[in-house]
């Protein structure tokens, strides 16, 4: 298949033409291949405009969401992020192509040791993955001038607006298991701004602050 074929199209059909205007976005959207991000029996679907089971109960979310909470964040080269949710890397790729360093939090083991390798073949060195409960962010290098939620939160989790940067940004999905709102907060002046974005439906975010494992 003639993959970046596929991936232009998709720049130009999903994004481009749903509003994403920024151009480093585009542009590293344009470089990363996502059908390296799925297992080998979904790459021909790896361009589509839908989500896409990676195991472990857990999905690469459809490209444009992945677009558009990217451009929320308004990342710099210099920027430190912080990503909750690895999954399959993808986003993760991304991120670390327009930011300095990303801290990306996984739960689930075995997705974090495939993802920190497959990252690691890829030729990434800014990306630092760790297993842990993601509701609690990554307290050991706070404060982060954006942070990303690859999963739905029932409501916007505590310590991860305590680890933001004055100035930096939040997004996350937020709302009930089958039907969220994406938001985007700044912290400015010590106050949070809320903004809401649109609807979505993201995997449960589970751990101490949120959903916790035992409901599922």
């Amino acid at each position: 298949m003639n993959f970046s074929a596929l991936r232009k199209s998709m720049v130009n059909a999903q994004l481009k033409g749903r509003g994403i205007k920024d151009e480093r976005v585009l542009a590293v959207f344009s470089a990363v291949a996502r059908h390296e991000f799925v297992p080998p029996e979904l790459m021909r679907s790896a361009y589509e405009d839908c989500p896409l089971s990676i195991g472990s109960g857990q999905t690469i979310s459809q490209p444009y969401m992945v677009a558009l909470m990217t451009e929320l964040l308004s990342l710099k080269p210099q920027d430190r992020v912080l990503e909750i949710g690895t999954g399959s890397g993808y986003q993760t790729a991304i991120l670390a192509k327009l930011a300095a360093c990303v801290y990306s939090v996984e739960r689930i083991e075995k997705l974090a040791n495939a993802t920190k390798t497959r990252l690691q073949n890829m030729g990434y060195r800014n990306i630092h993955i760790h297993l842990g409960d993601g509701s609690l962010g990554l307290e050991e290098f706070k404060p982060y001038d954006a942070i990303i939620v690859t999963a739905a939160a029932p409501e916007v989790p505590a310590s991860l607006l305590g680890q933001l940067k004055e100035g930096g940004r939040l997004v996350v999905p937020v709302g009930r298991r089958m039907a969220q709102a994406l938001m985007c907060y700044e912290k400015k002046e010590a106050n949070i701004q809320a903004k809401e974005i649109c609807d979505c439906i993201f995997v449960p975010l589970l751990g101490q602050e949120e959903w916790k494992i035992e409901r599922e």
